[in-house]
């Protein structure tokens, strides 16, 4: 049964390329085979989303799926099964124009999208950091400049489709004859050949090597936010556009503070004494200590607010607030002074309290001595 690669994707059918592309990343994410211990289940999702993903990502593939649905995607890469000896896709092509779906567009080669996790202290996604990535990716090859092509040698054009990078394909189907473009089979699309490659590409115009970056992180981001280096990503193939760099943040919990979009939360453990008679006490915030007036009769659950001491608003000014949860604290040990004072405070308000004589078996021995 077909599945729409809208409900996949989990976004609308006027869906931005930007929605698209992080939704996509979401769920690639959750449901990738090594995130999930190779389980069968999960990697048939993984590939379903990933169809869906290169389908829509690609102008000319989703307004063939709008118009005609999943079946109009055969012999695009997108399913699978011929149609008038060579697909639907490439009929479609024949009267509006344009390379075969799947096949590779002649001249410079994008490189591709590189991705990696950054871990954040709690304070650093509060209040921004500039940090150092590091990676093992691609960049132009040095000995050739990117050219492929042995030092002191230049790739040349291609005879076969004179630089085109194009090849014609004539076939018949039951409307007729049929011409589509493909790339070109021996320059694969590039337009030249590389006749003497280079030793240490191999004719690629790209290698590997450690690279990093520094990534600005802006204050107030959170866990799941996803930046983008334009340009940062692997190198092309022989020249072209350099993929770019997306770099996933993960943070770290803090151990007093808990964070609800812009706001924070913690709490503030107060003796009874202070939350019957008030006090004023001490808060240390990510900014410092603060000061805050606890009113007499305070109880457990009340919140206190301090006003601009939350995380800073992404995409705005200003930050939120800080939380403030009393919890009213018990004593659990009390001298026989304390004792005795606090009896005297329960008789005064006339509260019944235990007697304090040890339980049962004191009672007994008590009676029996």
């Amino acid at each position: 049964m077909t599945t729409d690669y809208y409900d996949l994707l989990g976004v609308g059918r006027d869906a931005s390329d930007d929605e698209i592309k992080r939704a996509y990343r979401k769920l690639a994410r959750a449901l990738h085979p090594d995130a999930n211990g190779g389980d069968p289940d999960s990697e048939a999702r993984f590939k379903e989303v990933t169809l869906a993903y290169e389908t829509l990502r690609d102008p000319e593939r989703r307004r063939r799926y709008d118009t005609f649905g999943p079946e109009g995607m055969r012999g695009t890469g997108a399913g699978s099964g011929d149609m008038f000896g060579g697909g639907l896709g490439d009929l479609f092509d024949a009267f509006f124009g344009g390379a075969s779906a799947g096949g590779r567009q002649a001249g410079p080669r994008r490189g591709e999208d590189v991705e990696i996790v950054l871990d954040l202290r709690f304070e650093e996604a509060v209040f921004g950091v500039e940090r150092s990535v590091t990676w093992r990716g691609l960049v132009t090859c040095a000995t050739c400049s990117g050219s492929g092509a042995r030092p002191g040698t230049t790739p040349t054009t291609c005879p076969d489709c004179r630089g085109s990078g194009q090849a014609r394909r004539v076939r018949q189907s039951i409307l007729g004859q049929v011409v589509t473009t493909v790339p070109c089979p021996r320059c694969h699309g590039y337009g030249e050949v590389v006749t003497s490659p280079c030793p240490d590409c191999r004719g690629e115009g790209r290698r590997q090597q450690d690279r990093s970056q520094t990534v600005q992180i802006p204050p107030g981001v959170d866990e799941g936010t996803t930046l983008r280096v334009s340009g940062a990503g692997s190198a092309p193939p022989r020249g072209g556009v350099p993929g770019d760099l997306y770099v996933h943040l993960r943070v770290a919990r803090h151990e007093r503070f808990v964070r609800s979009g812009s706001d924070l939360v913690t709490q503030l453990h107060v003796a009874f004494t202070q939350a019957a008679l008030g006090a004023s006490l001490d808060i240390e915030t990510l900014d410092g200590t603060e000061t805050i007036e606890l009113a007499a009769g305070t109880q457990t659950g009340r919140v206190v607010k301090i006003r601009g001491r939350g995380v800073p608003h992404v995409r705005g000014r200003g930050r939120g607030d800080l939380h403030v949860e009393i919890v009213v604290d018990t004593p659990t040990s009390l001298d026989k002074e304390q004792e005795r004072l606090v009896r005297e405070l329960a008789r005064a308000r006339g509260e019944e309290v235990a007697s304090g004589e040890g339980g049962l078996f004191s009672r007994i021995r008590s009676s029996l001595g």
